[in-house]
């Protein structure tokens, strides 16, 4: 199988990200956009566009029909999903390939088996990843959570079964808040994900977020890409990533990759995917799979060479994978800055038209966006607006090069999250590698009382 034209299904930067990997391998590309994305920069630079709804997304990114329908008009032979939006639908994965498309992503019953918190868990020990202490499976009463919890000790954690995000996620610190704190979670599950089921599984009292990134070929052949260090995160969502983590060496790299690496080959994964971990006191516990390109994954493509959408792409046609094991050679360091258009310190979105547009530039810096000047930031969508990925020699290096870079960095017209970086990387704790996935949200509130007081 060749791709001649591939359709985009998404919009922002990963949508631009993945038309310049098309148009390096000479493959055509098709953008699909809402009306209020008409003037994106993907949209302008795509060989061809279609319109396929409203602002809301409901009505144009996840609009399932408008998406198939504007891949048959155009003759599109292949759909990427990008990440978010319907990238871990399997629904949506089954549909492409019954229109004889070819789906850019994994096998629909993996992203159906991993999208189910439950069973990914289930299917990860089963596969040999090491797992957080916790339930078997669904918890259906408070019964059978009291006991289960009474087994693991408290405080423990329950989790919605079909989504992320901290949405359907409580900590029960004892017995006697256990029955309204789950109820609560129950709700917020139903709600945010139309499914209440809930398991449990033992809180980590200051763990790091340490995930490693796999691909398979879909044959019994899986690489891993070393991890990434997603510990600086706010309300579960990441702020900065980097590759390698501060904190791992390379032996326990190269033994867990392996680990990974073989749990991948032994499930016939295909495509690109993120095994995550909470990482403490030397040890790994699993707690997702994502069967998608992570927002994050530049930092990985900095430190190893290999460009992960073209391997996608690859491995789709049904390609082997370009490059083995034994080949992939870690080097250096990078680091990851999400930019959104929010307001720094309050953090509400603040979308607007950008005045004033200079990206910083220099040896290997690179800003993934599609910000240009005069154009207007949508209210409808998530408010990254781009990501600025910087790589050193030495982490000590990239340091360096990431405080230059931001300093350079110009969005004028809306706040940003620029200035927070900026004082981010000054911290001498994050400096020094040392912090936890803790640690970005007791610093702010640091920083506000701070603030209050002067």
């Amino acid at each position: 199988m060749t791709i001649e034209k591939l359709l985009i299904a998404n919009r922002g930067e990963i949508a631009l990200r993945i038309h310049r990997a098309c148009h390096e391998m000479g493959i055509k590309t098709v953008a699909v956009h809402s009306t209020a994305d008409a003037d994106a920069m993907h949209v302008r630079l795509a060989d061809e566009a279609v319109c396929i709804g409203p602002p809301a997304a409901k009505d144009s990114y996840l609009n399932i029909p408008a998406i198939i329908s504007a891949a048959e008009i155009s003759g599109a032979d292949a759909i990427h999903p990008g990440y978010g939006f319907l990238s871990e639908n399997a629904q949506f994965a089954d549909i492409v390939e019954a229109h004889n498309l070819i789906f850019v992503g994994p096998k629909p019953d993996h992203i159906r088996i991993m999208g189910d918190k439950v069973e990914a868990k289930r299917t990860a020990g089963a596969l040999g990843l090491p797992l957080v202490p916790g339930s078997d499976g669904a918890i259906e009463s408070v019964e059978e959570a009291k006991r289960v919890a009474e087994e693991i000790g408290y405080p423990v954690l329950v989790k919605a079964a079909s989504g992320g995000g901290g949405r359907g996620m409580k900590v029960i610190p004892d017995a006697d808040s256990l029955e309204s704190l789950m109820s609560q979670a129950k709700s917020e599950a139903k709600a945010a994900f139309g499914d209440d089921t809930v398991y449990m599984e033992k809180y980590l009292g200051n763990p790091r977020h340490i995930e490693f990134q796999i691909f398979g070929d879909g044959n019994g052949n899986a690489i891993h890409l070393g991890e990434r260090d997603c510990s600086l995160q706010r309300r579960h969502q990441k702020v900065l990533e980097e590759a390698p983590s501060p904190v791992i060496s390379s032996a326990v790299r190269e033994e867990m990759g392996g680990i990974v690496a073989k749990a991948m080959a032994d499930m016939g994964y295909r495509g690109a995917g993120t095994i995550e971990f909470l990482y403490e006191d030397g040890e790994f516990y699993f707690i997702e799979m994502n069967t998608r390109l992570q927002v994050e994954h530049p930092v990985t493509e900095m430190i190893t060479g290999v460009d992960l959408v073209r391997e996608q792409i690859r491995v789709a046609e049904g390609k082997p994978l370009s490059v083995k094991q034994d080949e992939i050679e870690f080097k250096g360091h990078a680091i990851e800055c999400r930019i959104n258009a929010e307001d720094p310190e309050s953090f509400m979105p603040n979308p607007g038209t950008v005045t004033r547009y200079h990206v910083p530039g220099g040896m290997h810096v690179r800003v993934d966006s599609g910000l240009y000047q005069g154009y207007k930031v949508p209210p409808y969508y998530d408010s990254m607006i781009g990501k600025l990925i910087v790589y050193g020699r030495t982490r000590e290096g990239c340091l360096m090069r990431l405080r230059r870079a931001l300093e350079e960095f110009v969005i004028e017209g809306m706040k940003t999250t620029i200035p927070l970086h900026r004082k981010l990387i000054d911290d001498p704790q994050v400096q020094d590698g040392d912090y936890t996935i803790k640690w970005l949200e007791e610093w702010l509130a640091r920083n506000s009382e701070a603030d209050k007081q002067s």
